[in-house]
């Protein structure tokens, strides 16, 4: 199964280099990197909740091609998660809230150490399955010096089902217009 026709002529008015991006055997790689910019907390400028459904339009969704992409997404989201855990563990709270690339008010961070402090590592993967709290966890588990391990585990764990819930999402939504 492709991306649908009119799918395909969205992909279509894209740059040439772009399409070529596309098609080529890099676009798991350049979509891998956008997911740790992702799980880091960098990427501003596209709503993490278009990625998966977006990969799925442009690379296809076939059985074969959403296994790969939620795989992708969950290997770059949590190795971006574990880079901010470990700035968090390394640089403290104060050294992080100085940083411009930083954009969580300690307003924010505030609310989210209390999550941690009440309930503790297992808000890790709950935050990362839901909406607007994708990896707000992350920097309170660093600070917390949370276990490396446990942290990997239930920031992917989290991230699977969150990713895995946009691909469910988006492919129901394809056969319902389809």
């Amino acid at each position: 199964m492709g991306v649908p026709v009119p799918l395909q002529n969205i992909v279509g008015e894209f740059p040439p280099w772009f399409q070529d991006l596309v098609g080529s055997e890099y676009a798991y790689l350049f979509l891998f990197g956008v997911f740790v910019l992702e799980g880091a907390m960098l990427m501003y400028f596209v709503p993490s909740e278009l990625i998966v459904p977006g990969s799925l339009v442009l690379l296809g969704h076939g059985p074969d091609r959403v296994v790969a992409i939620i795989g992708v997404a969950v290997l770059g989201a949590t190795v971006g998660q574990y880079a901010l855990f470990k700035l968090a563990e390394r640089g403290g709270r104060e050294w992080l809230l100085k940083k411009r690339w930083f954009r969580v008010s300690e307003d924010t961070l505030d609310r989210f150490d209390g999550w941690f402090d009440r309930w503790g590592p297992v808000v890790v993967p709950v935050s990362n399955s839901l909406l607007f709290t994708r990896g707000m966890l992350t920097v309170p588990a660093g600070l917390a010096e949370m276990d490396d391990r446990k942290f990997v585990l239930l920031s992917a764990v989290g991230t699977l089902c969150f990713e895995a819930a946009l691909a469910g999402l988006y492919l129901f939504g394809v056969d319902l217009l389809w």
